[in-house]
């Protein structure tokens, strides 16, 4: 085989490799949304944004969730408006800078965010029951090792 013939295989590969990584998310994505909407008429993006408050019990500012999530303002914005309003979620004042508002998991979006990891987990070893445990860890590792590359260009 040539180089170029080589060199163009390879590039095949990464491509490959790509769409290969993002149908596996689609996959799993279209699961999970499909589960929480039959089993607790949520959404995949309310749940990661409990998720993200969980991990902040003291609050957190909008922007920052944003940052975190990947989306834009707007999102974050309708987002927690909708958990406002069904009470899993709350605004706080910021007392130093008056034009931004933590946001904070109120104890009944605490309950709702465990109750709903529970199933999450089990859905997400069901999905992935057929990897071994070495192989879980090697890809683990090996996505690690991509995203560190990426995060570093």
């Amino acid at each position: 085989m040539s180089n170029q013939e080589n060199e163009s295989r390879n590039d095949t590969s990464d491509v490959k490799l790509w769409l290969r990584m993002l149908s596996c998310v689609k996959l799993i994505e279209t699961d999970l949304r499909k589960k929480l909407r039959e089993n607790f008429e949520f959404t995949l993006p309310r749940f990661d944004l409990l998720s993200q408050l969980q991990r902040h019990p003291e609050g957190i500012k909008m922007k920052e969730l944003s940052r975190l999530m990947l989306v834009t303002d707007g999102n974050i914005t309708s987002l927690v408006d909708g958990l406002e309003k069904m009470g899993l979620a709350e605004r706080i004042l910021n007392d130093q800078d008056r034009r931004s508002n933590y946001i904070k998991i109120t104890p009944q979006g605490n309950e709702l965010f465990e109750l709903i990891s529970i199933e999450h987990k089990k859905w997400l070893d069901g999905l992935l029951k057929n990897i071994n445990p070495q192989d879980k860890a090697l890809l683990y590792d090996l996505l690690s090792t991509l995203k560190n590359s990426l995060t570093k260009e």
